[in-house]
């Protein structure tokens, strides 16, 4: 039976869809059989892993609307042990066409019930709102990570967010829990994320991960050229630190290997963090 795990905030660009997309992959690198379904109407997560979003037969609207069967819509990408479950801006009217439906809020765990045995881990990228989609996919997954920039209004919402997700669990999902807060987008060289780091760990206590996401060229780059980072840039600092992450979610011990670039991936999480790469706040850009 898959773990199912949900990335989940309402706002936009606090780098949901980053986490989405390459958590799954170095959980695939990892030997684990993953899945990643897209709930966002953008179907960035779907670009994310190298598929043409425009060109689709069947995407996550047809399972969710038309009852099509999950198998149907599912892809391999190119990336070891990873499949996508795609979207488009198709799924747009799904929030509107669902509230007529029985059962609205339990479409997307009931379509997934029957593929819940073919994978290890199954990652939803979820829409940055507090809808319908949203709901659909906190009914479905075991654990939640909320993803954080390292900005001034890190915290804004965040209360509202974990209050629907406290509702959810009283209401449709027993076994859903609160898996980790994520910080994202942090730079080490200024105050202000460190300010906002503590803050939240303040606030929140040890739901905080120990993982910080850099902010990072290379992450940004890579989606365009449809690859997570650690097929795109390998040794970047946001590849190292998407690494932490999987093994801080799973517990893994040992090397992530033998399926990412090089054959191989070093003891990263044993490195010290000053000898990570790292961006040059002055320039925006990561040494090469």
């Amino acid at each position: 039976m898959a773990i199912v795990l949900g990335i989940t905030n309402q706002k936009g660009g606090v780098g949901k869809t980053t986490t989405a997309v390459n958590l799954a992959a170095c959980l695939g690198a990892a030997l684990h059989k993953t899945l990643l379904i897209d709930m966002d109407p953008q179907g960035n997560a779907t670009s994310g892993v190298g598929v043409d979003k425009n060109s689709l037969e069947n995407t996550i609207y047809d399972v969710l609307l038309n009852e099509a069967p999950a198998s149907d819509a599912i892809l391999k990408t190119t990336f070891d042990n990873l499949s996508v479950l795609p979207a488009n801006i198709q799924l747009i009217g799904a929030e509107v066409e669902l509230v007529p439906i029985p059962f609205r809020e339990q479409r997307l765990r009931l379509a997934i019930h029957d593929i819940c045995d073919s994978f290890d881990y199954i990652v939803i990228d979820s829409p940055p709102s507090l809808g319908l989609l949203t709901i659909n996919v906190l009914t479905a997954v075991h654990n939640v990570i909320i993803p954080v920039q390292c900005e001034y209004y890190a915290l804004e919402g965040l209360s509202l967010l974990v209050e629907t997700i406290q509702r959810v669990n009283k209401n449709f999902n027993p076994r859903l829990k609160l898996s980790g807060i994520l910080m994202t987008m942090s730079n080490s060289r200024t105050n202000i994320s460190q300010q906002v780091i503590d803050e939240v760990k303040n606030y929140f206590g040890n739901v905080v991960l120990n993982t910080i996401i850099p902010r990072s060229v290379r992450l940004s780059e890579a989606p365009s050229f449809g690859k997570p980072i650690i097929f795109y840039d390998f040794r970047s600092s946001g590849s190292a630190s998407y690494i932490d992450l999987c093994q801080e979610i799973v517990g893994l011990n040992e090397e992530i290997s033998p399926s990412v670039p090089e054959q191989r991936v070093e003891r990263l999480t044993d490195q010290p963090s000053e000898t990570r790469e790292d961006f040059a706040p002055d320039s925006g850009e990561e040494p090469k």
